[in-house]
């Protein structure tokens, strides 16, 4: 995953106020987004790849993604609890697409 959704995922889940955000909420979210910005730069990846060689590149791109969900999960979990920003939560809970993330409020 490139750093920019991360680091606008840590933006958007760092600029609330409130009360703390339920754990399970926030992996959710977390979750979610990374899918959403992970996916929609390796799908243009994959497609720009040789017929012969998608899947390869598909289960390739799935197992790094399934690294860097794990290795990054539990920050992302703390920043949106310490964020207090339910709106924000909810809507990256919600979103189906990369440019859904993205609009979420910051």
């Amino acid at each position: 995953m490139s750093s920019s959704p991360a680091i606008a995922l840590a933006i958007a889940l760092t600029a609330g106020a409130g009360c703390r955000v339920d754990a399970q909420q926030c992996d959710q979210a977390c979750r979610n987004a990374m899918s959403l910005a992970y996916w929609k730069a390796a799908d243009q990846e994959i497609a720009a790849a040789a017929a012969d060689q998608r899947d390869a590149l598909r289960k390739q791109k799935l197992s790094e993604f399934t690294r860097k969900v794990e290795a990054g999960i539990d920050g992302c979990v703390l920043r949106c609890q310490s964020a207090r920003d339910q709106a924000t939560v909810d809507c990256l809970i919600a979103a189906r697409t990369a440019d859904q993330v993205q609009a979420c409020p910051r």
